[in-house]
C-alpha cells in the first residue's frame, strides 16, 4: 500500500509541477518593441505641459507613458513617428484612456504651448506637449540620453534641430520598459501597450 501511496503521491506532484509550467508559460509577455527595462530609467521630470501647469512624472502615475522628444516644425521624422503613435493609441478603443503620448519639445523658442498644444491634439487627444526652461529640458533629455542640436539658421530664420528619434514607453507606475522608434509599425506598439495596460 505504501509503495502504491507514494506512487500515487510522485504522479500528483508531477501533474502539479506540469500545470505550475503551463501556468507561468501563459502568463510569460513577448514584446514586439525592444524590452530595455533593465536599462531605461524610470520616468521623471520636471516640465509645462501646453495648458501652462508645471507637471512631472508623478501626474501620470496610472498610464502608461510613451515618451518622444521632438519639434513642431519637423518636416519628417516627427509626424510620422506621431501619426504612429497616434494610431497604434486609436487602435486601443476605450482602452486608449490608459494611455499618454508626451512630446517633448526641443525647440522651446518656437514651440510656444498654444503651438504644442494645436500640434499634438492634432494627433490624438491621448498627446500632449511638454516644454520648459532649457535646463529642464536638457535634464530630461540627459535622463534618456536624448541628443539635440540646431541647425544654421536661413534667411527667413528658420532652422532645423537634428535630435533623437527613440520612443520610450513606460508602465503605469512610471518603471522604464520598452524603446521603439519611427519605423515601429504601429500594430506592434498597440500590441505591447496593450500588456502594459493589463499589468
Amino acid at each position: 500500500m505504501t509503495f502504491w501511496k507514494g506512487r500515487l503521491l510522485r504522479a500528483a506532484l508531477a501533474g502539479f509541477a506540469a500545470l505550475l509550467l503551463l501556468g507561468s508559460c501563459g502568463k510569460k509577455l513577448h514584446w514586439d518593441l525592444d524590452d530595455v527595462g533593465s536599462v531605461l530609467p524610470d520616468l521623471k521630470f520636471q516640465l509645462v505641459n501646453d495648458e501652462g501647469k508645471p507637471v512631472t512624472a508623478a501626474d501620470y502615475s496610472g498610464k502608461v507613458v510613451i515618451l518622444y522628444f521632438g519639434y513642431t516644425h519637423c518636416p519628417d521624422v516627427c509626424p510620422l513617428t506621431m501619426s504612429h503613435l497616434a494610431d497604434a493609441v486609436q487602435a486601443l478603443g476605450p482602452r486608449a484612456e490608459d494611455v499618454r503620448i508626451l512630446f517633448v519639445s526641443v525647440d522651446p523658442a518656437r514651440d510656444t504651448l498654444p503651438i504644442l498644444k494645436a500640434y499634438t491634439r492634432a494627433f490624438s487627444p491621448e498627446a500632449v506637449g511638454l516644454s520648459g526652461s532649457m535646463a529642464q529640458i536638457q535634464a530630461t533629455a540627459k535622463r534618456f540620453h536624448v541628443a539635440f542640436n540646431y541647425g544654421q539658421k536661413d534667411a527667413s530664420g528658420n532652422y532645423v534641430v537634428n535630435h533623437s528619434a527613440a520612443i520610450y514607453v513606460f508602465d503605469k507606475r512610471g518603471r522604464g520598459r520598452l524603446i521603439g522608434s519611427e519605423n515601429s509599425p504601429p500594430a506592434q506598439i498597440t500590441h505591447d501597450l496593450r500588456q502594459l495596460i493589463d499589468g
